[in-house]
C-alpha cells in the first residue's frame, strides 16, 4: 500500500490528507484497548513468573547449602584419633559414638605374595594343562587349607606365556591376582592374594601330555616347594581396642564399638593411642544462627511476594502453600526414630516462630538441649532420611515438584502457559489490525482519487466561470 501512497503523492493529487498515517492511527485506535489489555496481563505474568521462580531457586539453594554444611561432618559428633597415622576413624551411617577409646596396632593384615622360577625368555610358551589354586594358612613350610574355600581352576591354553598366564587368573576375578615382573633373573609370574591369614594359597598344576613345564609355576609348602619363593605371607591384623585384643582378617577393620569403624593404616606397639568423640556444641549453635538468617531470607521474599495490596503472588496456591508450610516448620518432628527424650523438632534446636512469620533463635532452649544431650542433637545433621537437612530438601523438592498444581513449580508452570497463549493471541491481533490497516489504506486510495477527479472538475468549472466574467467586463 506505501505505492499507492507514493503515486498519490506523486500525482499532487488528492484530499491532500495523509492517508497511510490516518489508516495506521484507525487501525492503531480499533485494537488499542485489547493490545493493553494483552501487554498488562503479559507484565504481571513475567513478574509472577520471576518471584515464583526466585523463591524456588532461594529454596533450592539453602537446602544445597545445608547440605554442603552437613556433609563436611562439622556438625555431626565424629570420632578423632590422636595418632591419624595407624588408623582412621568414622562412624557408621545411622550411628553415633561417644566417649573415649585407647587404640594399640599390633600388626596389620597382610596378602600372600608369591613368585614363579625366573624365566628368561618372557615371550616362550610355558606349557598347557590347569593351574589349581587352593586356600587356607601358609608360613612358608607348611599348608592348612581352610575346608569352607573351593578351589579357584584356571586353564591354561596351548602355547600361553607368563603373560597369557596373568591374564587368564586376572579373568577369574576371584581372591587372587597376578602381574609378571620383569627382574635381574628374568621374568617372574607373581601371584597376590587377599588379606588375611585364612587368605594364603598353594598353586597345584595338571599338565597336558607333550605341552609340559606347567609344573614350575606349581608351590607347595608341604611338599618341600623352595619357601624362598614366598616373598610375603598373609596375617591377619592385631591389635587392642581398650587393651582388648582383637583381630581382623582385614585392615578395614568395620564397627569395634557403637558408632566406631576403624581402617588400619600403620602400627603403634608401645604407644596406644587415643580415640574420642568431641562435642560438637559450638558449631551447632553457629550453624543454627545461619539457617535462622537463611530461613528469613526465604519468609521476607514470600511475604513481600504474597502482600495482599502489592504482591505478585498475593492469590498464588505454591506461593500460599509453602508459607503453610514454613509456619509451622519450628513444631514439626523431623526426627521420627529418635530416642525417648532426644530432640525431635527444630523448635527443640532453638527455631521459633514469632508474629510475622519470620524465625529467631531461641538461645536458651538451644542451650538447654545441647547441654541435656548434645549427642541428640549432632544426630539431627545428618544426610539421611531424617534430621534438619532431609526436611528443608523436602520442603525444596515439593516446591520444585512441577506435576504438582500447588507448588511454585506448578504455577510456574501455569504461569508459563498462560504466558504462551497470550503471546499467541498477541500475534493474531497483530495480524488482524495489519489487514485492518491495509483495508483502509486501499478504501482511502480510491477515495482520494474520486476526491481527486471531483477537485479537477470543479477547477476547469471554476476556470470556465472565470472566463465568461472577464469576457463580460
Amino acid at each position: 500500500m506505501s505505492e499507492v501512497s507514493s503515486i498519490i503523492a506523486g500525482l499532487g493529487a488528492g484530499s491532500g490528507i495523509d492517508m497511510v498515517s490516518l489508516a495506521s492511527d484507525l487501525a492503531d485506535a480499533q485494537f488499542a484497548l485489547r493490545n493493553d489489555r494483552l501487554s498488562a496481563r503479559s507484565e504481571v505474568l513475567e513478574r509472577q513468573i520471576s518471584a515464583a521462580s526466585s523463591l524456588k531457586n532461594t529454596l533450592s539453594l539453602l537446602a544445597s547449602a545445608l547440605g554442603d554444611r552437613v556433609r563436611a561432618g562439622d556438625l555431626a559428633v565424629k570420632p578423632q584419633i590422636a595418632n591419624p597415622s595407624v588408623a582412621t576413624a568414622t562412624s557408621p551411617p545411622g550411628t553415633m559414638g561417644s566417649g573415649s577409646y585407647s587404640l594399640e596396632v599390633l600388626a596389620l593384615a597382610r596378602t600372600q605374595t608369591l613368585a614363579s622360577p625366573a624365566f628368561a625368555d618372557p615371550a616362550a610358551a610355558v606349557g598347557s594343562g590347569t593351574l589349581t589354586i587352593r586356600f587356607g594358612e601358609t608360613d612358608g613350610t607348611a599348608f592348612a587349607a581352610d575346608p569352607g574355600r573351593e578351589a579357584l581352576t584356571v586353564d591354561i591354553a596351548s602355547g600361553a606365556t607368563l603373560s597369557d598366564i596373568a591374564g587368564a587368573i586376572n579373568a577369574k576375578n576371584a581372591d587372587v591376582t597376578a602381574y609378571v615382573a620383569q627382574t635381574a633373573q628374568g621374568a617372574q609370574l607373581v601371584l597376590k592374594g587377599a588379606e588375611g591369614a585364612q587368605n594364603g594359597f598353594i598353586v597345584e598344576a595338571t599338565e597336558t601330555p607333550g605341552e609340559e613345564g606347567l609344573a614350575a609355576l606349581a608351590w607347595n609348602p608341604s611338599a618341600g616347594d623352595d619357601p624362598a619363593r614366598l616373598l610375603a605371607a598373609s596375617a591377619d591384623a592385631e591389635f587392642r581396642l581398650d587393651g582388648l585384643a582383637m583381630t581382623s582378617a582385614s585392615n578395614d577393620v568395620g564397627t569395634v564399638a557403637p558408632g566406631l569403624s576403624l581402617k588400619l593404616t600403620g602400627t603403634n606397639a608401645g604407644a596406644p593411642t587415643t580415640i574420642d568423640f568431641p562435642s560438637p556444641v559450638g558449631t551447632i549453635a553457629d550453624a543454627m544462627q545461619d539457617i535462622v538468617s537463611a530461613l528469613n531470607e526465604v519468609v521476607g521474599e514470600l511475604n513481600a511476594a504474597t502482600d495482599p495490596m502489592s504482591g505478585d503472588l498475593a492469590r498464588d496456591p505454591g506461593a500460599h502453600a509453602l508459607k503453610k508450610t514454613l509456619s509451622g516448620l519450628a513444631g514439626m518432628e523431623i526426627m521420627p526414630n529418635a530416642p525417648e527424650g532426644a530432640p525431635r523438632t527444630l523448635a527443640d534446636l532453638g527455631l521459633a516462630i514469632q508474629r510475622d512469620g519470620t524465625f529467631r533463635l531461641d538461645s536458651a532452649r538451644l542451650d538447654a538441649t545441647l547441654a541435656r544431650d548434645p549427642g541428640g542433637a549432632a544426630a539431627m545433621f545428618t544426610t539421611g532420611l531424617y534430621g534438619v537437612y532431609a526436611t528443608v530438601d523436602k520442603i525444596a523438592r515439593s516446591a520444585s515438584r512441577t506435576g504438582d498444581p500447588g507448588s511454585l513449580a506448578g504455577s510456574i508452570a501455569r504461569y508459563q502457559s498462560q504466558s504462551a497463549d497470550i503471546s499467541e493471541e498477541a500475534a493474531k491481533l497483530a495480524d488482524q489490525q495489519e489487514r485492518l490497516r491495509a483495508n483502509m489504506i486501499a478504501r482511502f486510495a480510491k477515495a482520494d482519487t474520486r476526491i481527486a477527479a471531483s477537485q479537477s472538475t470543479l477547477s476547469f468549472l471554476q476556470s470556465q466561470i472565470d472566463a465568461w466574467n472577464a469576457s463580460r467586463d
